[in-house]
């Protein structure tokens, strides 16, 4: 334990720090005058606080008072920032707003949608539980073209306005970024509709052109699917947890389908975003 015998030193010389700090840090070495204390007489002798030589890190100023030496040393803030470089984002595929969780309102609206619009007068065997499984298996086929660079593939099933966007998104992805992008269906351990519209294209008189549009959003953990078969918990909590942060990533795709009488056309994207929560969060 350490013991202050002598209280009026101890006090003395705490205020002989208090003086050093209020030293000006603005002046050039050269102008700065010895300074001295009268709490500790002529005894207190302090070296420049800042100088050319003495600004790097590591470098220490000594200050005396009476028996006492302090030592300050100078800590580089630069030094301490350039060993915690700031980690790369990888780049968006889609200039889309991140979508995490649902909506209450959206999700009253898409039932409503669903109920009362879609299955009396576009589809009566629409379902929405089927709808998702198919979504499912189609972020399986477009992440693992992307992650090979196989765009061309994807004509047809995705937009080719999004096509573009994202062919110029992935030419600024690394290979391990690309690769990153890659998502099995049995990693998804969270799916839902975020939003399903209804839109009509009042141009043609004859015949008014009919749109159903659906946007999901999917959680994914990067080898759920081995968990599951090594027979391991998954904790309910997963997304909060920091040892499983680097794995889970959010993709937001948008499906499109023209319901037109007399057009028999198919689901395709015109949305594709993957991202990770991890990016995002100030360390």
């Amino acid at each position: 334990m350490f013991l202050v015998k002598n209280t009026v030193k101890f006090k003395q010389f705490s205020r002989c720090l208090g003086s050093v700090a209020r030293f000006p840090v603005n002046q050039g070495a050269d102008k700065l005058p010895l300074a001295s204390s009268t709490l500790c007489g002529p005894r207190f002798i302090s070296t420049p606080l800042w100088s050319p030589a003495a600004s790097g890190a590591g470098n220490a100023i000594v200050a005396r008072c009476g028996q006492y030496k302090v030592q300050l040393r100078c800590i580089s803030t630069d030094e301490h920032q350039s060993s915690h470089p700031p980690k790369r984002k990888r780049p968006m595929l889609m200039d889309f707003p991140q979508l995490v969780w649902p909506s209450v309102i959206k999700t009253v609206r898409n039932w409503i949608m669903v109920h009362f619009i879609i299955r009396p007068y576009f589809d009566r065997e629409f379902s929405l539980p089927d709808f998702v499984q198919g979504a499912k298996q189609a972020l399986q086929i477009v992440s693992s073209s992307l992650a090979g660079g196989e765009v061309k593939q994807l004509e047809g099933l995705v937009d080719r306005v999004a096509l573009n966007d994202i062919r110029q998104s992935l030419s600024k992805m690394s290979v391990a970024e690309r690769y990153d992008i890659q998502v099995d269906k049995a990693d998804i351990y969270f799916s839902f509709p975020y939003q399903v519209g209804v839109m009509f294209d009042e141009s043609d008189d004859d015949n008014q052109k009919r749109f159903v549009e659906i946007t999901m959003v999917f959680h994914v953990l990067r080898g759920l699917k081995g968990m599951i078969e090594r027979g391991e918990s998954v904790p309910l909590n997963v997304g909060a947890l920091p040892e499983f942060r680097d794995k889970i990533s959010i993709c937001n795709y948008r499906f499109i389908k023209e319901f037109t009488k007399g057009v028999d056309s198919d689901w395709t994207v015109n949305v594709v975003n993957h991202f990770k929560p991890s990016d995002y969060i100030e360390e």
